[in-house]
């Protein structure tokens, strides 16, 4: 069931991608717009969405009554009738580029009138190294002010309960960066405001390989010593790619950083844990990407983020380990016995 929140009411919102988080957004948004649509891609995730569930990726939860699923852009139009005034992308990282110039025009359009795009997206693009935001602003570079991005610890099968989360919401404007936050705030779901869009992005993007770690870790019978250690150690890192992007270090302790590293490392519900689990056991990462539909931003974030590395020598052990089992075949365990061997240094260092 979904709360309403009569004092606050809004005409329509637009989420792209109707994966797990795009849905859980979706049911958020459903608690401040009259409606809510949810542009999809696949006929099966359409016909499910239609009958009250998202029984692809999120099975045995209802959403909401005011969210439709619009397999078209003509059933867009159809619903919202120019009155859109907010939108969500749920797009995976690797999609933005190609999906934002396939329909280029609709949503210049969108951003002329003012409108503005809320990205989900969590992740580096492996061909181009860019982030989120850079993918967008290489698209639309006249509306940088009109785009935000959302981070932090949220599970999407928890949002869908209603549990007490919160999340960091940062961008360029700060008029925006309010307005965008009065849309989507509800009584369980909060946004906190930042202007350090990259450190909010790097954050929800390499806690996803260090969540990779952490399943590895547990799938190989390490427990909380292990894991502690290697939370500690892959914050050091984080702050140094940190460092050459510029965002402010303190960042990466919050709800983006921090706490979204917290989450994925620990809950059962992360899918990059889970897949780290997955190659604990031997199985290859390959393997394990295609037989399942769920996106791993982690996979391909990893190899970004080892070029990044080299390119500008990061020091950056966790993540190049990780990456070492993704794509050059190296067993975890010798992974990580090559990182205990490694001379110590001051912590600090």
């Amino acid at each position: 069931m979904t709360l309403v929140n009569k004092d606050n009411k809004h005409r329509i919102a637009l989420v792209i991608g109707a994966g797990a988080f795009g849905t859980a957004m979706a049911q958020v948004l459903a608690v401040n717009f009259d409606k809510v649509i949810l542009k999809v891609r696949s006929d099966d995730i359409y016909q499910a969405i239609k009958k009250g569930e998202n029984s692809i990726y999120l099975p045995g939860l209802k959403i909401a009554s005011n969210i439709e699923a619009a397999l078209t852009w003509d059933e867009v139009d159809a619903y919202a009738e120019n009155d859109i005034e907010l939108i969500v992308s749920a797009l995976p990282t690797n999609g933005i580029a190609e999906y934002f110039k396939d329909n280029y025009d609709r949503f210049l359009g969108y951003l002329i009138k003012g409108i503005p795009l809320l990205s989900l997206s969590k992740g580096i693009d492996p061909e181009t190294l860019e982030l989120s935001d850079d993918l967008f602003f290489d698209t639309y570079p006249h509306f940088k002010d009109y785009f935000c991005f959302l981070s932090g610890p949220s599970f999407a099968h928890e949002i869908m309960q209603g549990q007490i989360t919160l999340v960091t919401v940062a961008g360029r404007s700060k008029k925006v960066l309010e307005n965008v936050i009065g849309m989507v705030n509800t009584p369980y779901f909060r946004c906190l405001a930042s202007y350090d869009v990259k450190g909010v992005l790097l954050g929800g993007a390499l806690k996803n390989i260090l969540a990779i770690a952490g399943g590895i870790i547990e799938g190989l019978g390490y427990n909380h010593n292990t894991r502690a250690a290697m939370i500690t150690r892959g914050i050091a890192e984080m702050l140094r790619f940190g460092a050459v992007y510029n965002a402010r270090p303190e960042t990466f302790y919050g709800l983006s950083g921090m706490g979204d590293l917290i989450l994925t490392t620990t809950g059962d519900l992360s899918r990059n844990k889970t897949f780290g689990l997955q190659l604990a056991k031997g199985r290859k990462a390959q393997e394990i990407i295609s037989s399942q539909r769920n996106v791993v931003e982690g996979y391909k974030t990893a190899k970004a983020v080892h070029f990044i590395s080299e390119q500008f020598a990061i020091r950056a052990q966790i993540f190049n380990g990780v990456y070492d089992v993704l794509y050059n075949n190296h067993a975890p365990k010798e992974v990580i016995t090559k990182i205990m061997e490694t001379p110590s240094k001051f912590e600090l260092g």
